[in-house]
């Protein structure tokens, strides 16, 4: 009989609403000062409240529920992780909310950038000219429209074809080309390969090669992972004369534009850098953090936000993958990269 009452008073008390609590969720922006706010987000309050604007619509709860996520707790909880690739736990805590709600911040915020804003663009041919001059004063190297190279961006093992996201450096990863010009901004991004493919499978299979070939106002510069044509200039294999070093020099110093632009984007946005960690998403959704963090560099280029002079620019050229495998020799670019080397002379 003690046991049924006992029993008893254990469902009533469960029956009994239990009252919500809110959580202080006080607008860090409203607060802090600048240096503060570039500190725990990585990007200053002017760009913050404009992102705000581009996306608020997305971003708004239709709900009757008391309390719904306001637009800035959403975007200031994305950049917290994109920043700091922090446990959705401490982000939670730093801004009132559980992990869950953190989870699906993340998700509605990098969705609507990668929806709302539009900046990665292949350069036209009235861009062009100028982006020809500005490669040029760099080293000299002529009609360059862009450098391109592969980057390695870590991810959890995912559960279906796990295999094919082993790169050759034993983790699992995403493989993703960018091309990126002389003022660092991404022109072009391939992010949908595993991390075993090679940079040049990725090339040969994207867009980006069926219209260079169609241009012919000039050309990529790429390593030695991308076969040499017409419109891709690689460097000059074993050079065996001053020209043939002067030209690698020149290559070196202009194609490194890519490299710097990788390394400002993944010093500014360490979750997808190895020194975050892994993004503990499918490779879909990686995809999407990706290409949120690609578009928010872009955003502060255009913005002239400069990286932070304590920052650790990280560099790419761990990245590159070996010579391209079985590359058929092009007349055409071995024609070209030959009248270029003279230059050098």
């Amino acid at each position: 009989m003690a046991a049924l009452i006992l029993m008893t008073d254990d469902i009533a008390r469960r029956q009994l609403r239990r009252e919500r609590v809110f959580r202080d969720r006080a607008n860090p922006l409203d607060y802090l000062q600048d240096v503060e706010v570039v500190e725990r987000y990585r990007l200053p309050r002017p760009f913050i409240y404009q992102l705000m604007d581009v996306i608020a619509e997305d971003l708004k709860r239709t709900t009757q529920r008391s309390h719904p996520l306001p637009v800035s707790t959403q975007v200031l909880v994305t950049l917290r992780y994109l920043a700091k690739a922090s446990f959705f736990s401490e982000c939670g805590d730093l801004h009132g909310i559980s992990r869950a709600s953190v989870s699906r911040s993340i998700d509605a915020v990098t969705k609507s950038i990668c929806s709302k804003i539009d900046n990665i663009n292949f350069p036209t041919e009235n861009e062009a000219i100028q982006i020809k001059q500005d490669f040029f004063k760099m080293a000299g190297f002529p009609n360059v429209l862009g450098a391109i190279d592969g980057t390695l961006i870590s991810i959890i093992a995912p559960k279906e074809n796990e295999p094919e996201y082993v790169c050759r450096k034993g983790f699992h990863a995403l493989n993703i080309q960018v091309v990126a010009d002389a003022s660092l901004r991404f022109r072009n991004v391939v992010c949908k390969w595993p991390g075993s493919v090679h940079d040049s499978f990725m090339f040969s299979n994207s867009a980006l090669k069926d219209h260079m070939e169609a241009r012919d106002d000039g050309w990529l510069l790429g390593d030695s992972a991308y076969a040499l044509k017409k419109y891709m200039m690689t460097p000059k294999l074993n050079p065996s004369t001053a020209a043939e070093q002067s030209f690698n020099a020149a290559h070196s110093r202009t194609r490194v534009v890519v490299e710097r632009a990788l390394g400002v984007c993944k010093s500014r946005f360490r979750c997808i850098h190895k020194s975050g960690g892994v993004l503990l998403f499918t490779p879909a959704k990686s995809v999407q953090i990706i290409m949120a963090c690609l578009k928010l560099h872009n955003m502060c280029v255009q913005m002239r936000i400069p990286a932070e002079e304590n920052e650790v620019l990280i560099m790419n050229q761990d990245d590159a993958h070996p010579q391209v495998p079985n590359a058929a020799v092009d007349q055409t670019g071995q024609a070209i990269r030959q009248r270029l080397i003279q230059r050098f002379n």
